[in-house]
């Protein structure tokens, strides 16, 4: 039997990088009330850090970080761990996708937020 997105994320662990503290805490906030737990990092050397050291089922990054930028930053990621799908959450496009699994508009609702990374976090867990 396939589980829900929804049951999955009661057990999985999400990190969210964004150097804005206010979105940071929404983020969080909007993850932690669907179920998922959630680790944050302020900057690319933080992610790193905290990326080796828990079993992050997923990342979410924004683009614009001190440190390298959110596609440099999964590069990176992917070369530690390849199967962890990485989003990137920003205000603007990249100009190549490069080794991140989806881009997610910071425009978008709340409910195809949570919808997309349910879709990545369940297709991650099989």
């Amino acid at each position: 039997m396939v589980r829900s997105a929804h049951s999955l994320s009661r057990k999985l662990l999400i990190l969210c990088v964004e150097d804005n503290e206010v979105q940071l805490r929404l983020r969080k906030l909007v993850l932690e009330r669907d179920g998922y737990f959630v680790v944050s990092a302020c900057n690319a050397t933080e992610a790193l850090r905290v990326f080796r050291k828990n079993p992050v089922c997923l990342v979410l990054t924004d683009h614009t970080l001190r440190g390298a930028t959110g596609t440099q930053l999964a590069a990176r990621m992917k070369r530690l761990k390849p199967e962890v799908p990485i989003v990137l959450y920003s205000g603007r496009p990249p100009e190549s996708m490069g080794p991140v699994d989806c881009y997610i508009h910071k425009s978008e609702s709340v409910e195809h937020f949570l919808s997309m990374i349910g879709d990545l976090v369940t297709r991650s867990a099989k």
